[in-house]
């Protein structure tokens, strides 16, 4: 007889419950949705997200590496050290982007939107300091110690003591006076996504203001903090401004609590009609747009179907469209029949799905639909359709 070992030990035991700033705004969205999230379900790897943690690290790491080999006065030095660098964490996360299940294609091309990022983190960077319209090659080994020594943190865990609230920092940088005086403190948070337009977004104001308060209640003897979004992309930096969050923040921790009952749904518009990662397990979308009359329409759809005809070898198939037969989710052939290509990251997405034995309904995110035969590609969910009822209980495996 085999012996388990405690890393192969299987609990129901929950893990302790903490709410981070992105699953206050998943909740916000749609309480199911934040639900399914904490199932242990497949979670998806998206190029945005892979290339915005590529370049989060490799600043980090331009700011923890010791540089004692680089003279004061040298320059000329950064641009092909910061480039070995982020390729480094570039490939890293292209490791474990392909060995994530369920995934679109990893595009090389993005590499240079990737630099680019970079270079504008080191431009906000030297703006810390007063330096500004420098160019990198220009850098000196003095003024990126001077830099460095003002990094108190990179890639920090913020925790309250209680550990019920928790946010992941990347900079918490030293505030100077001209005079060289530390007179605050400053949280950083790195944005790889689009720039604002005229103001931050709520949640991603709130985002940084939680991470403020969870430093300031663990510091109490703590000088000024202000915090900033630093928007990588054009090199721009916005400040977030407003009262503590903490009061709310413990309001949505205990709100968050899990359950083992599925959570309600948000059903409408901003939820069932945007991108949610969790529709393969939710029976709400589905109804929601066969009751609208929005099932199927549109130029990228979200279906469930029946594969009647599949020719492995060029990913030419004949699908069955389905239609929700009540409210759990239980799938209704309709007898209507659409001819599909899968190809990349779609085809191979499907031929995996096939190889477990699976015959059932099959869940589609995202199809193009506009041409008569519909394009399964590689930005494509393709699972099995495994809708997670209302009113009955799951009790998620935890491994020890």
């Amino acid at each position: 007889m085999k012996a388990t070992s405690m890393a192969e030990q299987v609990t129901h035991e929950p893990r302790p419950h903490i709410l981070s700033p992105s699953a206050w705004n998943r909740y916000e969205t749609c309480p199911r949705m934040y639900w399914l999230s904490r199932q242990g379900l497949p979670r998806k790897a998206g190029m945005a997200a892979s290339l915005g943690t590529a370049v989060h690290a490799s600043v980090e790491d331009l700011l923890l590496h010791d540089i004692s080999h680089v003279k004061d006065a040298e320059s000329g030095w950064l641009p092909d050290h910061a480039e070995r660098v982020l390729k480094v964490r570039w490939e890293e996360e292209k490791a474990i982007f392909e060995a994530t299940p369920r995934r679109p294609q990893w595009k090389e091309d993005k590499w240079k939107d990737a630099v680019k990022n970079q270079r504008g983190a080191v431009m906000m960077l030297l703006d810390h300091v007063g330096v500004r319209s420098l160019e990198q090659d220009r850098i000196t080994g003095a003024l990126w110690r001077r830099i460095q020594k003002l990094a108190i943190a990179v890639e920090g865990e913020l925790k309250t003591a209680d550990g019920r609230l928790m946010g992941r920092l990347d900079l918490l940088m030293g505030d100077v006076n001209d005079a060289g005086e530390l007179v605050g403190w400053l949280v950083a948070d790195l944005k790889t996504g689009r720039t604002p337009e005229g103001e931050l977004k709520t949640d991603v104001n709130r985002q940084l203001r939680m991470y403020r308060d969870i430093l300031l209640a663990n510091n109490p003897n703590a000088p000024t903090v202000r915090t900033e979004g630093w928007y990588t992309q054009n090199a721009s930096k916005w400040a977030a401004n407003g009262d503590s969050v903490l009061e709310d923040a413990y309001a949505a921790w205990q709100k968050t609590v899990p359950t083992p009952l599925p959570m309600e749904p948000t059903i409408g518009e901003s939820s069932c009609g945007g991108f949610c990662d969790w529709k393969a397990w939710c029976p709400h979308w589905w109804n929601w747009r066969n009751d609208n009359g929005t099932l199927h329409k549109g130029d990228f759809s979200d279906a469930v179907v029946l594969l009647q005809d599949y020719d492995s070898n060029t990913g030419s198939a004949v699908l069955e469209l389905c239609e929700p037969a009540d409210s759990n989710g239980r799938a209704m052939p309709t007898g209507s029949r659409q001819s599909a290509r899968f190809d990349n990251r779609g085809k191979e997405a499907l031929d995996e799905v096939l190889a477990t034995g699976h015959q059932g309904p099959i869940y589609l995110g995202s199809i193009m639909t506009q041409s008569r035969s519909w394009r399964i590609g590689h930005w494509c969910d393709v699972l099995p359709w495994n809708p997670m009822p209302d009113g009955v209980e799951h009790h998620r495996e935890y491994r020890a």
